[in-house]
């Protein structure tokens, strides 16, 4: 009897101002062991960059579909075209190793329970910063915040429908103060319909660690602590979780003043301010 065919993916690709990565990510598609996917290429820009890349022969679907600018918004464009078993959400510059569609189409194959599976980020080493959790877990809306990103998502594509658009007010590209975490905040949906989605870290997607400096760092860790304050709220977490999310950044300020790193104090300090903000939101 031959054996039943491994489940598709549609890959939802938001991507703006950028060419040659997305068409690196598009390169390492060509070497998937498993052929049952499709490219879903939301084109953000306002230009026609992308036209060389559309036209390039490929061995799979790529679909071209136009969005505004915004992540959240780009990848909502593309939840009505989705017709394949599993969704994934790849970033326009990160990379899949050639067995990583087959490995995950096998594990859902085989666990019909499962209706998402997230893995680590990673660099193209391997390595991952300090914050991803090494340990494998059936994620809930308190055990995510260290084990969730965007790029690492798989989800069949039945609770994505059900589950229906990301919040349009999160994510790169919104014109509000937290645009970021709209990864988190739509998990914290999922997880809420009673979906069953684990979080594996020796599955590994390649993303290139970006390096923040000085006023750079100070935007960022505002912008993604507004994002996690803005989550809180909207989400009615505990007082006990809001403020033990609090209290970390104040603490890591502390730690970082007492061994005289005022860089890594000032970083800890944005975040608790954007926290603070996100929440008063």
């Amino acid at each position: 009897m031959a054996a039943e065919p491994l489940p598709s993916f549609d890959l939802v690709v938001a991507t703006v101002g950028r060419v040659a990565e997305p068409e690196r990510l598009l390169a390492s598609l060509e070497a998937q062991t498993h052929r049952g996917f499709r490219v879903l290429l939301v084109d953000q820009n306002l230009d026609d960059r992308l036209a060389p890349l559309l036209d390039r022969p490929r061995s799979f679907e790529v679909v071209p579909l136009r969005s505004l600018p915004g992540l959240s918004r780009a990848r909502n464009a593309a939840l009505s075209s989705l017709r394949a078993e599993l969704v994934a959400f790849p970033d326009d510059d990160c990379s899949y190793h050639p067995e990583l569609l087959e490995q995950v189409a096998l594990r859902f194959a085989e666990r019909p329970e499962l209706d998402g599976l997230v893995g680590r980020a990673a660099d193209e080493h391997g390595n991952s910063q300090r914050l991803w959790s090494p340990t494998p877990a059936v994620l809930t809306r308190d055990n995510l915040w260290n084990r969730v990103i965007s790029f690492t998502i798989f989800l069949r594509s039945n609770l994505v429908k059900r589950v229906g658009g990301f919040d349009e007010a999160l994510g790169l590209g919104s014109a509000e103060p937290w645009s970021s975490g709209e990864e988190i905040e739509y998990m914290v949906r999922t997880i809420a319909t009673g979906a069953r989605i684990e979080y594996d870290p020796q599955l590994l997607v390649t993303h290139p660690e970006r390096r923040y400096f000085g006023a750079a760092l100070k935007a960022v860790a505002t912008r993604d602590g507004a994002s996690v304050g803005y989550i809180l709220r909207k989400h009615g977490y505990s007082g006990r979780t809001v403020g033990r999310m609090f209290v970390r950044p104040l603490g890591g300020a502390l730690v970082a003043l007492a061994q005289g790193n005022r860089a890594q104090a000032r970083f800890h300090l944005a975040a608790l301010r954007g926290r603070l903000l996100g929440y008063r939101s």
